[in-house]
């Protein structure tokens, strides 16, 4: 599994940590540096070429904005999500013109932030490999890209028999499983529902890209399927 490097961008210390520390609860993600002000991060982005940037806005010497603008200008193979207090929609409607991959209000809660990860680790397991695109590769990446959820499409387009709010049980369900992801009977167990339902869930987030599933055997009774986040 390739392991995505992230700078964070805060001049809080307190702050910064706590993004730290939910960066490496995620998986396959790592945290390559610190900077606490816009110019060092400039800088160590030039130097440690992660592949995303937490990216706060206010900052004494400047706004986070226009950390990002310089960074599209150079043309910088990385990709930023905005963590901030900001609420205006104009600061929004700025962070989105300017490449923001996604955008995230403190207080920060954890189950948005691994949301958030796990999007963009979705949308750049799609792109690895990949040199053309079909227009359905197409509609996925963006899709991706646009919603807050990873693998929650607007509730109109959503197949038969996947209901939008059950669908919200399972993603927050499945937030903080980690490595050993989670079974149809956990996660049946753990939301009030069939197994059979939760399999279907669990089998709809892996045909849009969002989980895997793999076999674990254990040392009695038959093999079992087992998901986590991408």
């Amino acid at each position: 599994m390739t392991v995505l490097r992230v700078l964070i961008v805060e001049d809080d210390p307190r702050i910064a940590d706590l993004h730290r520390r939910f960066t490496e609860r995620v998986e396959g993600y790592e945290v390559v540096g610190v900077a606490a002000d816009l110019d060092d991060a400039h800088e160590q982005s030039a130097v440690l070429e992660p592949d995303l940037i937490l990216l706060d806005l206010y900052f004494p010497g400047g706004n986070g904005l226009d950390l990002l603008r310089r960074l599209r200008a150079e043309g910088r193979a990385l990709d930023v999500i905005l963590v901030t207090a900001a609420k205006e929609v104009a600061t929004l409607q700025d962070a989105v013109r300017g490449g923001a991959f996604d955008y995230i209000i403190k207080p920060v809660v954890f189950s948005r932030f691994a949301d958030a990860l796990a999007k963009f680790r979705a949308f750049r397991r799609r792109l690895d490999g990949t040199d053309i695109l079909e227009q359905s590769d197409v509609d996925r990446l963006l899709s991706t890209a646009a919603e807050n959820e990873p693998g929650v499409r607007p509730e109109a387009d959503l197949p038969k028999g996947i209901d939008p709010l059950t669908l919200k049980k399972v993603d927050v369900a499945l937030a903080d499983t980690g490595v050993d992801g989670l079974s149809a009977d956990e996660l049946a167990a753990g939301i009030g529902t069939s197994r059979s339902t939760a399999r279907r869930y669990l089998e709809y987030l892996v045909g849009v890209g969002v989980l895997e599933a793999d076999v674990a055997y254990g040392t009695v009774g038959r093999p079992q399927r087992r998901y986590r986040r991408l």
